[in-house]
């Protein structure tokens, strides 16, 4: 049930991946800024953290 859950709420929400500036748009900053969105919104059992995660991203400027 668990599983089901999880993988429910995890094709729902994608985290961006693309930064609209292309300075921005490498995998060095991507990590950087998502270590930053998780250290804000720590993980949470219901998952409701990714949805934090997903806007903290788009603040971020990537989409």
């Amino acid at each position: 049930m668990t599983l089901l859950l999880a993988m429910g709420v995890g094709a729902c929400v994608s985290i961006p991946s693309e930064n609209v500036d292309p300075v921005k748009n490498n995998q060095a900053t991507y990590k950087k800024d998502l270590r930053e969105c998780g250290e804000d919104y720590p993980e949470t059992g219901s998952g409701a953290h990714l949805r934090q995660w997903v806007g903290c991203m788009k603040l971020k400027g990537w989409k």
